[in-house]
């Protein structure tokens, strides 16, 4: 490794800081406060930066069932959560938590039928009755888009699902043992391979997302591993949503009822939920009056809060909830919810 005196300056930069506190990643959650608790779920609201007023219809980030929702906040400078509220927008956050007494968890029938519609309403009311705009990764978005299916009386302005697989058959979330499958392809190549660090040790942002992917890949091991096969069992496998829908409590749910807006944006180098299993969702929202699907740079967990993503998939995601309001208006928020 030849570095430039820049970037030999820069390497020992680095080099001292992980010698002083052993990492380089600020990895501070956003701070957040709760506004709704319930089985199930706590939907948490981001603290703007000081000075900043959000307005427009609030975001509602849906985490998989099977994850830790620190998806969205994976560390700061690289946190899709800090960048959308840094943005103005009000944001929100559904925390399932990991389970209580190794519970893993409701079911798709109580996700679908009261910890989704709970916390949009929640959400909803918190925010002056604004609708809610969606925004869910993996499992997440795919349980977004059945909840605005199951019932389109809930106060939804639009659902943004990003690596949200519909085709069973194409994805392999239920193939890999364990929560792995949610980590991002050819991260385990730079964990366990001391010498990766050194080749970028003059590069802090890449080092920093590393320290952050392992970060978050220690909190999904902690999650109950059978999750993500247990909700695939349910929802994908059989391929009833590419055939007129999946049977949720008792009763068919049918991705064409959606009626609100929906973006859908696959990861290039997805191999969990790759574009052939996301894509058929241009066919199967029949009922939305608008779908876009867009494929963005990244792996499963990458194309969401990758480095590549900062460019690729937030500006689709900027651009979407910037039409929401367009379509709902700047409503600021209400002055009663503005003490923090």
């Amino acid at each position: 490794m030849i570095l430039s005196p820049r970037g030999l300056r820069d390497a020992t930069s680095n080099a001292l800081r992980l010698a002083r506190s052993g990492r380089i990643a600020d990895l501070r959650p956003m701070p957040a406060e709760t506004v709704d608790e319930g089985p199930g779920r706590s939907v948490r609201r981001y603290r703007p930066p000081e000075g900043l007023v959000p307005a427009g219809p609030p975001v509602l980030f849906v985490p998989p069932p099977d994850a830790p929702a620190r998806c969205y906040d994976l560390r700061r400078g690289c946190s899709l959560a800090e960048h959308v509220v840094r943005a103005g927008r009000r944001s929100y956050l559904l925390d399932h938590g990991p389970g209580l007494d190794g519970d893993p968890g409701p079911g798709v029938r109580r996700w679908v039928g009261d910890v989704l519609p709970g916390a949009i309403r929640a959400v909803s009311r918190d925010a002056g009755g604004q609708p809610v705009q969606l925004v869910g990764w993996c499992l997440g978005g795919v349980l977004a888009l059945l909840a605005a299916a199951d019932d389109p009386g809930l106060p939804i302005a639009s659902v943004a699902a990003i690596g949200a697989p519909v085709d069973g058959a194409a994805a392999r979330l239920a193939a890999t043992p364990g929560n792995r499958a949610l980590l991002p392809a050819g991260l385990d190549r730079y964990l366990l391979r001391p010498w990766a660090v050194l080749a970028h040790l003059d590069d802090a942002d890449f080092l920093a997302h590393i320290e952050a992917m392992d970060h978050f890949r220690h909190m999904t091991i902690a999650h109950p591993g059978d999750a993500a096969r247990r909700f695939y069992r349910s929802i994908l496998d059989g391929g009833g949503l590419l055939r007129g829908g999946v049977e949720i409590g008792g009763r068919t749910v049918d991705l064409a009822r959606i009626g609100v807006p929906v973006l859908a944006i696959a990861g290039r180098g997805d191999l969990v939920a790759p574009v052939r299993a996301v894509r058929p969702l241009v066919r199967l929202l029949g009922g939305a009056p608008q779908v876009r699907f867009e494929i963005a740079s990244g792996g499963h967990l990458g194309v969401l809060t990758g480095r590549e993503a900062r460019s690729t998939t937030w500006r689709h995601l900027d651009r979407w909830l910037d039409e929401g309001i367009v379509r709902h208006g700047i409503r600021a928020q209400r002055a009663a919810a503005s003490t923090l």
